[in-house]
């Protein structure tokens, strides 16, 4: 299709069926989350800075740089000195990887023939002294493609080095994982945000995400516009539309935000919060436990692109849970979900 489009033409990749890593856990290695690249061997023809990046990778026709054929991703040069090339990338947030998608999109003549990840857990930017394990063995590759691997390891990681051999380019490497937090030093006497991505908060689940990511809603700072949050379709049969989110660490419940940022004609007219502590069971048999968890927050009207704040006598005494769900009735957006606790040990 490139060949023949007119020059300025953007051509995106088709739609992909996403193995259950990549929808259900977060994508760590983006740049909206603070993910950035310390280290690479080369970018002579594309920025490594680019694979990091939410948006899918687009094709323009025609569009060329001082350095040759612009592309939308990680590109090396052709290696003519034996050896190959690498990227050290600082994930947004440390955790453990379940999964991760090396994305060709679009190299069709320049895709690397194969890539090997690598992990670390340090503190300070990795150094000829970092000691580094394997967390993806060499895996072969193929032109404009996505390529799945699922990762068996249990080891919390901070960075990663991503290996292609000999050279060549990649569009989007996305590293999906949960947050991992070590809650050791925390101040048990404190307040905190346990619903938070960077302490460890996650989705577990949801009833419909057709226009927005769920996992977003867990993110800090407010949304930047509509895309940034957890957005339901139109809901045309009875019910209501839900999502249940695994807390970073159990405690009490005293605070709850819902912020309806720049949801304006599409909020959900009312939100409840219901609540418990999880001691057993899978993430997939939360759905049906869920239905039957206590209430903490009951039927509250919403408006629309403002945060709205539950403390107090509005919130049921639960005691300490490890788990909330989130109703919206019956559908609609929400832009961010905050609870706050106080520890349990």
């Amino acid at each position: 299709m490139s060949s023949h489009a007119a020059p300025g033409t953007r051509i995106y990749p088709p739609p992909v069926e996403l193995p259950e890593f990549a929808s259900r856990y977060v994508n760590l290695a983006n740049a909206d989350l603070g993910a950035r690249v310390l280290q690479r061997s080369d970018d002579f023809f594309a920025a490594a800075e680019r694979m990091l990046q939410a948006s899918e990778p687009v094709f323009v026709v025609g569009e060329f740089d001082t350095h040759g054929k612009w592309m939308d991703g990680w590109e090396t040069r052709r290696r003519r000195n034996g050896g190959y090339d690498h990227a050290i990338v600082q994930l947004g947030l440390p955790g453990v990887v379940r999964g991760v998608d090396i994305d060709t999109s679009h190299f069709t003549g320049n895709f690397p023939p194969a890539a090997s990840i690598e992990g670390c857990y340090s503190r300070t930017e990795p150094d000829d002294q970092t000691v580094w394990f394997e967390l993806l063995a060499a895996t072969s590759l193929g032109a404009s493609a996505h390529h799945f691997r699922e990762i068996a390891s249990d080891r919390p990681v901070t960075h990663l080095r991503l290996n292609i051999y000999p050279d060549g380019g990649v569009a989007r490497l996305r590293v999906y994982g949960e947050p991992h937090f070590d809650w050791s030093d925390a101040d048990s006497n404190g307040l905190h945000e346990v619903s938070a991505l960077a302490l460890g908060g996650r989705v577990v689940a949801c009833s419909n995400a057709h226009y927005g990511v769920p996992w977003r809603v867990l993110m800090s700072g407010r949304g930047v516009n509509m895309g940034d949050g957890w957005e339901t379709r139109r809901r045309r049969e009875p019910g209501n539309d839900w999502c249940i989110v695994a807390l970073g660490h159990l405690g009490t419940i005293e605070k709850i935000e819902v912020d309806t940022a720049h949801f304006k004609g599409n909020y959900p007219d009312r939100i409840s919060v219901q609540a418990a502590r999880v001691t057993y069971g899978t993430d997939q048999s939360l759905t049906t436990q869920a239905m039957f968890w206590p209430w903490l927050l009951g039927e509250q009207k919403t408006e629309m692109d403002r945060q709205h704040f539950y403390s107090g006598e509005q919130l049921a005494q639960l005691g300490p849970v490890t788990h909330v769900k989130l109703n919206t009735y019956p559908d609609g957006g929400i832009s961010r979900l905050r609870v706050w606790a106080r520890l349990a040990r």
